[in-house]
């Protein structure tokens, strides 16, 4: 059994989901201690726990510790993962209900179902648009497209909007498993192509929406970026609003948001996101330090080797990299001067 320290570096979910991944992949017993201990609620959280039961359902894992608040999980699969039609609901997780953020159930069980020899479908239920966590938006225009350069071949269709704390989302998501992910390499990421942004309320006034586009496109437009940002009023179970960039360069994709609050100017909320994309774009960096962290899985289960640019080296990433090497699947080297994340997989036939 691989005992990992849950604590360790960046000591929140990540440690978490990596592990839960691998384990289902490789067949590796886990023993967690000390789980999200650095966060200020420790333990498992709904979306955690969901998570947990996620990836124990696809490999027929026995478990203890998979109880909310839980800061110890003994996690021990109990056959290979199977592909098959699944449901995933964070509300469930809690009887309060919850909008624990469905994203990191998917990033849990996605790679495992990528390497599976048949095709799955999963629904997601709970919360779709989060803040501190991936939204929905940036995995279906950001983090699926460039894992299907790499040959993992999965898409992804929103339902319903669910914003914190409300909830009530819902994701359809197709994954065509066929045992294998190449390698990838991005040190350059070329010149922007475009700016592509969703301005979305759902309960809301559609003025409010069309005025955070407006906002969006004139930053965006000043500082020389060619965007087109759409005004949306979509289907949710309560009020939400935000906007939603994704920049496409030759090479690379990334992209960044914004959440609306009470009292907080629907303008304020274009602002929020046009600067996060604005200090990225002037990095020159390829790859996004969130992403520059997700493609670390894929990359340490390709059949090649990888190696990317990233905006910067977070402790995300180097937490996550600490967790994979565990596993004794990659040798991963992590130039902070440079910033240069590069991936060299040991084993390279999982399936």
């Amino acid at each position: 059994m691989i005992d990992i320290d849950g604590s360790y570096g960046e000591g929140g979910g990540q440690v978490l989901r990596t592990s839960l991944s691998l384990a289902a992949i490789t067949g590796e017993s886990i023993r967690i201690a000390g789980i999200r201990a650095k966060r200020r609620r420790p333990g498992l959280a709904a979306q955690h726990l969901t998570a947990v039961r996620a990836a124990a359902r696809i490999c027929d894992a026995k478990m203890q510790g998979d109880t909310l608040g839980s800061m110890m999980l003994e996690f021990i699969p109990g056959s290979a993962v199977k592909p098959g039609q699944y449901t995933f609901d964070v509300t469930e997780a809690q009887q309060s209900g919850s909008a624990g953020a469905m994203t990191l159930v998917l990033q849990t069980v996605l790679l495992p179902l990528a390497l599976a020899s048949a095709e799955s479908q999963i629904i997601l239920k709970g919360g779709t648009h989060v803040p501190f966590s991936p939204t929905m938006t940036y995995i279906e225009q950001v983090y699926l497209p460039m894992l299907r350069r790499m040959g993992v071949k999965a898409t992804a269709k929103l339902r319903a909007w669910g914003w914190y704390p409300q909830g009530g989302g819902e994701m359809h998501i197709k994954v065509n498993g066929n045992g294998k992910i190449n390698g990838i390499t991005l040190l350059e990421r070329g010149n922007l192509q475009q700016v592509r942004g969703l301005a979305v309320v759902t309960e809301l006034a559609s003025h409010i929406s069309q005025r955070m586009a407006n906002r969006a496109q004139n930053l965006l437009h000043q500082a020389g970026l060619n965007a087109a940002i759409q005004a949306l009023r979509e289907k949710g179970i309560a009020p939400g609003a935000g906007v939603f960039l994704t920049a496409e360069y030759k090479n690379s994709l990334t992209g960044f948001g914004g959440f609306g609050r009470l009292r907080l100017p629907a303008e304020k909320v274009a602002d929020i996101a046009c600067r996060q994309l604005l200090e990225f774009h002037h990095t020159g960096a390829p790859v996004d330090e969130h992403l520059g962290d997700q493609l670390l899985l894929p990359a340490t289960l390709a059949l090649e080797e990888s190696q990317y640019g990233v905006s910067k080296i977070s402790t995300h990433l180097t937490t996550n990299a600490a967790i994979i090497e565990k596993f004794g699947l990659a040798r991963i080297t992590v130039d902070e001067a440079k910033k240069i994340v590069a991936i060299a997989p040991i084993r390279v036939n999982l399936s």
